[in-house]
C-alpha cells in the first residue's frame, strides 16, 4: 500500500520552518503542515550523529507536546537537525560573515561529513535515526570563499553552505544521500514512515 494511502487522514507536521525540508517532503508526495519548534537547544552529546538525534528528538517532542491529546493519534510529527563535521569539529549555522568565511575555509580542499538526525512521532510511537553523507570540496581561493559567503546563502545553513545553491560549483563529489546534505534524508524518512505506520496498523489489527 502506498504511504499516502496509509497516512489517510493523518496530519504530517514538520517541526521546522526550513523551506528546504518542506520541499523535500513535497518531493516524496507529502504536504506537511509547518509548526516550528520553540525549544532552546540543549546539547549533552558530543558525537555529531548523537547531537543531531538528540536535537531532533527535542524539536519533535516539543511540537508533539503542544498538540491536543485528541490530535496526537492523528498527527505524525517530523523533527530534524543537521550539522557538518570536519576533523572532529562540529559546524552548525554561522553567527556572522566572519564565522561563515572561517567555516568555508575549514572545509575547502578536503572531505567532511554531514549528519542529519530525524525523529518521527506518531501517537505514543517514536523513531529516531541519523544519516551520514561524506562530501568532498574542491580547493577554493580566498576570493572564491568570500564571494560565496557574500552571495547570501551561508547564514541559515549548517557548515555555511547550501549544496543545492551556488556552492555546487565547489563540490567534487559525495558519498551517501544528496538530500541529507540539504537537511532531510528523504528516502530514509519515507522508509521509516512506512515501517512506523505498518507497526501501528499491526497493533490495531
Amino acid at each position: 500500500m502506498e504511504i499516502k494511502q496509509k497516512l489517510g487522514d493523518i496530519r504530517v507536521i514538520l517541526a521546522s520552518a526550513s523551506p528546504r525540508r518542506r520541499d523535500l517532503l513535497r518531493q516524496i508526495g507529502l504536504e506537511p503542515e509547518i509548526l516550528p519548534s520553540r525549544i532552546e537547544e540543549h546539547v549533552t552529546k558530543t558525537e555529531p550523529d548523537q547531537v543531531v538525534m538528540e536535537l531532533s528528538r527535542q524539536k519533535a517532542s516539543e511540537v508533539a507536546a503542544r498538540l491536543a491529546e485528541t490530535e496526537r493519534g492523528q498527527c505524525l510529527v517530523i523533527g530534524s537537525d543537521t550539522v557538518v563535521s570536519t576533523e572532529g569539529r562540529i559546524l552548525g549555522k554561522p553567527g556572522d560573515r566572519a564565522e561563515a568565511i572561517e567555516m568555508i575555509r575549514s572545509i575547502q580542499g578536503k572531505s567532511h561529513e554531514v549528519y542529519t538526525g530525524v525523529t518521527l512521532i506518531y501517537g505514543e510511537r517514536m523513531r529516531t535515526f541519523a544519516v551520514e553523507t561524506r562530501v568532498e570540496v574542491y580547493p577554493m581561493t580566498e576570493w572564491e570563499i568570500e564571494a560565496y559567503v557574500d552571495c547570501g546563502e551561508s547564514m541559515d545553513k549548517a557548515g555555511a553552505y547550501g549544496i543545492q545553491g551556488r556552492f555546487a560549483a565547489h563540490i567534487r563529489g559525495l558519498t551517501g544521500s544528496y538530500t541529507n546534505v540539504m537537511g532531510l534524508p528523504a528516502g530514509r524518512v519515507y522508509q521509516e514512515m512506512k515501517q512506523l505506520l505498518a507497526e501501528d496498523a499491526e497493533d490495531r489489527a
